[in-house]
Formats: C-alpha cells, structure tokens, sequence
C-alpha cells in the first residue's frame, strides 16, 4: 500500500518546480520529500541529502567562541589560510595518511565543494590542450554540475567492470589516448557506493598520472571511515591509502562535515603536493600576469576570486579539531561509526524485502557499511525505483545522476533514527509485496 498517492506526489512536484523526479537533484527531492511531510505529517525515510547526522563537534564551536572573542570578525582572513590552520592541517595529513605537505600547500576553502570548483579551472588551464576532466564514476552529481557551470568537458566511465589493477589500467589508458585529460576526480569512500580504492589501484592511478601529466583530484571527505580497517590512530600503521604515495600529480580535498559533523560552518582543504604547489605554467602566467606557480594562480587568482577567502573564526575551529585529533583527544572514526551501524541495520531491512547491494564489492572483500550503500530492486529501473519509494515514503537519488551505469539508487545513512527502522521495515514488506513481479527470474 502506497503511502503518498500519485496527485500528492505530482503536487509536491509542482510546488518544487521538479519536472521530472526520476533524475531530480539531491536539492530537489529534498523539496519534494519536505513537502510531503509538512503537508501530511507523515515522517518520510530521508535517504537524500548526505546531511551530517550527529552534532557538530563542540571542541571546534568552542574554539570559534575564543577566535571571535579575541576579535578576529574585525579583519580580512588571508586568501591562503591562517598560519594555525595551515600547520594544523600538515599535521594532521602527517598523522592519518603518513605524508609529508607543508603547510605552504594546504589551504583551507569553504568546503569540499568549493574546492573542486577551483581545482577544475586550475587543472584545465595550466596546459593547452589539456582541457578534459575525467570521473571514475559513480560519483558526486553536484562536480559535473560545475562543470556545466564553468563550460569544461568532461569524460566519465563507471568503474564497477574495471575493478583492479589490470582492469582499470586498460580502462584508464583508453581515456587517457587522447592526451587531453587535465585530471581525473574520485572519491574514496566513494560517494554514493561506497567503495573503496585498493591501494594497488591507487598506485596504478598515481604512476598513470605522472606518466601522462595529469592531476589526480582525490575526494577525502568520508576521511576514515571504512570502518572495515582500523584507521584513525594518529601517527600509527595503518595509514590511510591514498594516491599521494605515488605521485606529486595530486590536490588532496578533506573536509570536517562529516568527520566532524561540520558541514554548516563550510570549511575544507585542499592539501597540494609541494611539488605541484610550486611547479610554473606558461599558461597561467599569461592568463592572469603572475610568475604561472600552481599553487599561487589556483589560491590568489582563481579561488580568493569566488570566496574571498573563508570566515577567520571557523579555520581556528577547524584548525582545533584537526591538532585534537593528531594529539589523540578526538576520536573522529569512533564519533562517526554510527553511521555504519545504521547502514547494517537498513541494509538487513532492505535485503529481507528482496532488495540487493548494487555495487556489493571492493575487488574480492565485501563492500563495508558506512554513510551510503546502493540498492537495486530485481529488474527495476534505478529511476522507477527511486520513484515508487517516494510513494512509499523513502526519499533517495537514482544512480544514473552520478553517472552509473548500474541500476538502482543511492541510500544515505546520517538522518536514519531508532524510531524509523519499523517504519521502514513495514513499508519495504508492503513494497516487495506490491512489486513482486520485478523479483521474478
């Protein structure tokens, strides 16, 4: 039994300016789920929007309280950072990854987001010719929306054949002929499903990128959190894998909205190799009339001219957080492992009811639980799917949005509450019952 009829549905559509629900942005089925849940005070299962679930980490608000006390509201942040947080930010990368950055080459930008609208026009303008981003999909929707923005092409192709070291390098070296590849962006965790790199895959990334100058965009923003290893023991085995072990190609973006539940405040890294940092470009000395040195043109010339840099009072924050958690204080991976324990919990609801994990393996090891996970329903479609859940009262984003090309949707974890596993285990029974036909052989 459907929970929110055809007309409802087709009302909150229209009142959001949604066309076509199927392939809705995160923003919009956003709008179409608030909506139905003002108007009928039935609680929806909010799998959209990867909004942090838990608290903001109360160590940051407070060292916010102290940096505003102390007056810095009254000036101007510098465009690159201030010294705390820049040193606070190598330390940290030092004490989670075991890699050496100065604090020169970590800058701070308002959030991840941003930090990927600059590092696309940077990447794309150091070299002529070398104009195209590639994505190792599925990825995150809202960076080919920049893309759009900033009229760069891209190319994309979705990993989930290409798993491991001789597969992918066959796929990569195909997308890399051209020769106009600027660089190529992923995640990892990977946002929406989860997976994770191999470290041998991650070694075949770097030694491709320094083989073919391109720079490799490595989207950290779920740092730690494959919860299947024990990471996040300040400087202490193991590290966190990362392509930075085999290239200098490479802008590390981190971000604290989900380790710290930060997201409200918008603040994230880029963390550049110094090698990259100060490499020279013909091309960006000629756009913008500087000396072409990377690292300066993406900081002063491109990102300072979007941002004006970020709020004085949150990098002291942030900067805190990230000491805290090299100094053993704050346990961000143990903070934010709920998030797995919810997914287990959904998943086992999911699955019961004749659902199944689209992208279900890292190579030969089962996917880990975490702040996402794929479904797919028999031989639905990913947007029908994502469709008929939201008559049942579970909001979510169909994988074609993040260019997979695998069927199914995308689940998110951080809004699940205690209350709602029934809720949700009732709707699901109804669900397999009504579409029983799709789970036919």
């Amino acid at each position: 039994m459907k929970v929110f009829g055809n007309e409802l549905i087709e009302e909150a559509c229209a009142a959001a300016s949604v066309s076509d629900l199927a392939t809705a942005t995160i923003g919009e089925v956003l709008l179409v789920a608030k909506y139905l849940e003002d108007k009928t005070g039935i609680p929806y299962i909010r799998m959209d929007q990867g909004s942090p679930g838990l608290p903001a980490n109360k160590l940051g608000i407070e060292a916010e309280k102290r940096a505003l006390d102390a007056g810095v509201a009254s000036q101007y942040p510098p465009a690159d950072g201030v010294p705390e947080l820049k040193r606070a930010a190598s330390r940290f990368v030092k004490a989670f990854l075991d890699i050496d950055i100065s604090p020169l080459s970590c800058v701070p930008t308002t959030g991840s987001v941003a930090a990927s609208f600059s590092s696309f026009i940077a990447c794309t303008q150091r070299i002529p010719g070398k104009d195209k981003i590639l994505f190792i999909n599925p990825g995150f929707p809202i960076q080919k929306s920049q893309l759009k923005v900033l009229g760069i092409g891209w190319k994309e192709f979705d990993i989930y054949h290409h798993r491991g070291a001789a597969a992918l390098r066959l796929k990569l070296e195909e997308e890399l002929a051209g020769g106009d590849v600027a660089a190529v962006i992923y995640s990892n965790p990977n946002n929406p499903a989860w997976i994770c790199l191999t470290e041998e895959e991650l070694q075949l990334i770097g030694e491709l990128a320094t083989e073919h100058d391109f720079i490799v965009l490595e989207d950290l923003a779920y740092f730690c959190m494959d919860y299947r290893t024990d990471y996040g023991k300040p400087f202490s085995e193991p590290y966190l894998p990362t392509v930075a072990r085999y290239t200098d190609n490479y802008i590390l973006m981190l971000s604290s909205s989900k380790i710290f539940s930060y997201a409200g405040q918008r603040i994230a890294l880029m963390c550049i190799s110094d090698d990259l940092y100060s490499r020279r470009y013909d091309a960006l000395s000629e756009r913008y009339g500087d000396a072409g040195v990377f690292g300066v043109s993406l900081v002063a010339s491109i990102s300072y001219m979007i941002t004006s840099g970020c709020t004085s009072s949150t990098q002291y924050g942030y900067a805190e957080m990230l000491n805290l958690s090299c100094d053993g204080v704050i346990d961000f991976v143990a903070d934010t492992r709920i998030y797995a324990e919810r997914a287990a919990k959904m998943k086992e609801i999911f699955l019961r009811h004749g659902f199944h994990i689209v992208y279900d393996l890292d190579v030969d090891r089962k996917v880990g639980d975490g702040f996402f996970f794929s479904l797919g329903f028999g031989k639905m479609s990913g947007d029908d799917l994502m469709v008929n859940l939201m008559r049942y009262g579970v909001s979510s984003i169909s994988l074609s949005t993040t260019g997979s090309f695998r069927q199914g949707i995308r689940a998110c974890t951080s809004r699940m509450r205690d209350e709602l596993y029934p809720v949700l285990d009732e709707r699901m029974a109804e669900f397999e019952k009504d579409f029983a036909k799709y789970l036919e052989k």
